[in-house]
This record gives structure tokens, sequence and C-alpha cells, in this order.
């Protein structure tokens, strides 16, 4: 496991940011990666943990914000328990992990137990706090982990901040990636760009090195083909990540040369590369859509 005092990395080269208005929330932040999907059970914050955790470690200044009002998880899975507080009385503190500003309802619950039984409006003022009144400052991307589906808390963020993109999560089943569709066609309605997919779970390797395609395969690469967006990656279903997240480590940080960190990173840097290309206004992308024997095909993101 990775030291959590080890020596930061070197300083990536300055990114550019997004534009923001006079009444955006959050104008310390360059990049708002949204990561979403329409069904629960994709791993969807194991995803949005591990991409704030690998931006952090290629040297960007790291936010994860825990939209997950309902079914916060992101405290377990950097294993923080603190309670955030205010140093001027007007804002709150973020609490910090492993370099990555970190907040989420669960850091406010006094039973992590309790549910939360909250209706539409209670939801818009906690996510306004959670973008106004938390002391973020300066971040080169602040990722937001969304709770499933196409309710409150995306229509919210659509009107309230001009996020960067939004990454689709998704299995390859298509039990999944029926509803997956749903919040592309949601994004295109509201205006946010999908920058692209991650198909999680994509494959299993036993301990015979023999590679089961388990929920099928395919359907990451068919949302991008609706969405019009990149492929960003395929991420194998592998115990570690759920080992590691249940101790409180994102796997990129405990075991950075595994595969399914290093797939992670790959993720990371295409994220990257997108934002740049997003803030320059290009129109396209090359992609592979044929798992690397040729093909390749020019793609716009959508908007």
């Amino acid at each position: 496991m990775v030291a959590e005092n080890e020596s930061p990395p070197q300083p990536p080269p300055e990114l550019q940011g997004r534009a923001i208005g006079p009444d955006d929330p959050l104008p310390g932040v360059k990049n708002i990666v949204l990561v979403m999907s329409g069904k629960g059970g994709v791993g969807k914050s194991s995803v949005a943990t591990n991409l704030a955790m690998a931006l952090s470690r290629l040297g960007y200044k790291m936010g994860l914000l825990d939209a997950d009002i309902y079914g916060p998880s992101i405290p377990t899975m950097f294993g923080v328990s603190g309670r955030p507080v205010s140093l001027d009385g007007k804002t709150i503190e973020p609490l910090l992990r492993f370099g990555v500003k970190l907040m989420s309802m669960g850091f406010l619950l006094e039973d992590p137990k309790a549910a939360i039984i909250w209706r539409g409006p209670m939801l818009h003022g906690a996510l306004q706090q959670f973008m106004k009144d938390v002391s973020w400052g300066a971040l080169d991307f602040l990722v937001i982990d969304l709770p499933p589906g196409t309710g409150d808390v995306a229509l919210t963020l659509s009107q309230r901040v001009k996020a960067t993109g939004a990454v689709m999560v998704t299995t390859p089943q298509a039990v999944s990636t029926d509803d997956v569709y749903k919040s592309v066609s949601m994004c295109k309605k509201v205006n946010i760009p999908v920058m692209g997919v991650v198909e999680n779970m994509s494959w299993f390797v036993d301990s015979a090195g023999v590679r089961h395609e388990l929920f099928g395969k395919g359907g990451g690469e068919a949302v991008a083909v609706f969405a019009e967006a990149p492929l960003l990656g395929q991420v194998p279903l592998d115990p570690s990540v759920r080992e590691w997240g249940d101790k409180g480590t994102p796997v990129v940080q405990a075991a950075p040369s595994s595969e399914v960190a290093q797939a992670f990173v790959a993720i990371a840097e295409r994220v990257v590369a997108l934002c740049e290309q997003a803030h320059e206004g290009d129109a396209g992308l090359t992609i592979d859509r044929s798992g690397g024997s040729g093909g390749k095909k020019r793609l716009p993101i959508a908007g």
C-alpha cells in the first residue's frame, strides 16, 4: 500500500478551465466532471472515487463531492468519518484524504445507518450548500458522484453550474445499458456534454488466467455510440476494488501498479485530454471502437 504521506507528483502542465459565470457557485473550480448512470449497482461510486484518486496522483488539485444524498458511499470508500468544521463561521471546510478534498452527506449524519427522508426542495438546498458554502478553494477538477437516475440532483446541477462534461458508467448487460441510455438522453436535453462512457465489470480473470465476460459484452460500446462520445475505458471485475474500497483506500492509491488501477489511470488521462479539447472548441476526437484492431471512427463530443 502506498503511504499517505508519500511525495506528491510533479505538477502537470497548466490546465485550462471552463467558462465561469457571475452566479457560478464554484468559481475556483476549473473543471466539473459529473459521474452518472441511470442504474444503481454498476459501480458508479467506485469509478468516481478511483477517477478522482487517479487525477490526484497525476498531480491535479482535486475535490470529490458525494451528491448521492440518500446513499452516500464516499466516506466508506475513502475511510473518512470526521465531521466538517467552519473556520470563519460562513463556509464549511471539506475533509481531506490522500490529497483529495471531500464532502458528503455521510459526514453530517449522527447515525450513519439512519435513513434520510427528504423531498426534492430539501435535496436542492443541501446540494446548493455543498457547492456554494463549502470552501473548495482552487481546484483543477471537482468530480461529482451523482445518484442513479435522472431526478432532482442532476437537474439542479444542470441549472446551477456549467459542467465540463459527464462520464457515464455502465456494465455490459442490457439491464444496465437500457437505463444508462435514459441518462444520456437527459444530458442532451439539459445541455450537459457527455464526455464518454466507462464500462465497468467488463470481464473477470480467474485463477487459471482464463478471461470470463460474466455480464456479456458490447454494452459500453453501444452506449458510447448512442451518446456520440468515446468509450473511455473498460474496467475489469477485480475483487481488490471492493476489498480496498471497504478498507477505506481506493485501489488506485492502494495498488497503483495493478491492472485495474492502471485502467482507471488511463481513463483519467483521457478525461484530462477531453477537458482540454472541450475548452479548445475541438468538435471531434479519434477513438478505437474495434478493441485495438483498427477501424477508427471520428465522433463528436455531445453538447
